[in-house]
């Protein structure tokens, strides 16, 4: 596997912001959104086994394990190395981009669907079939850029009736629009939705890396 990052910070995202959690981030991406924050994944990395992925984080001693990228359904050992933490007993995490199908993945795993948005450029290579394989313990992300965005995401909540699905996050692109916008927003529309900031941005900053 070509692994861009393993390391062990605060959970900023989802509904397990603020949990010590260990990110295991696999290079490679598919897609070119406009507020991409970890461009470096689309090539950075070095290969490591299956068995030296799941022996660092045993070394990093958390329950807690996110699989991130880049897209990490890319690279089929995925699959293998979300059940095998799953089988030592981890809460594992699976941050997919929305382009690629989720049907292989262990339905033990806690999946982060990330819808994009019109304003990241990337919501026509959407695979919307997706919608119809979460479950409630799953979490579907739409990051928004701008009031267009936030209306887009609206509608695709009532259209797949999301809000009886699964769990949902609305993240405010980071220096793109204020939070507090967005949280006016959606106290105004009573969105059944979690305001998602990039905790662990406002923790550590925007530009550092592995935290």
């Amino acid at each position: 596997m070509k692994i861009c990052e393993i390391f062990t910070s605060i959970q900023g995202e989802s509904s397990f912001a603020g949990f010590p959690c260990t990110f295991v981030r696999l290079t490679g991406c598919n897609l070119r959104c406009s507020y991409c924050d970890t461009v470096y994944a689309y090539e950075e990395g070095h290969e490591l086994s299956k068995e030296e992925v799941i022996r660092k984080v045993r070394n990093a001693g958390l329950n807690l394990v996110e699989i991130t990228g880049g897209e990490p359904l890319l690279q089929e050992e995925v699959y293998h190395v979300i059940q095998m933490l799953i089988e030592e007993g981890r809460t594992v995490l699976i941050e997919t981009n929305g382009s690629l199908s989720i049907k292989g993945i262990d339905r033990r795993a806690v999946i982060i669907l990330d819808i994009k948005t019109p304003g990241s450029g990337m919501s026509d290579r959407m695979d919307f079939s997706n919608l119809d394989e979460i479950g409630k313990h799953d979490e579907v992300k739409f990051v928004i850029t701008n009031r267009d965005d936030y209306e887009w995401t609206k509608n695709t909540i009532h259209t797949f009736d999301l809000s009886q699905k699964c769990k949902l996050l609305i993240a405010p692109a980071f220096d793109f629009i204020r939070p507090e916008d967005l949280a006016r927003w959606m106290i105004g529309d009573k969105l059944p939705a979690r305001l998602n900031p990039q905790l662990h941005k406002y923790i550590f900053g925007s530009e550092q890396r592995g935290v």
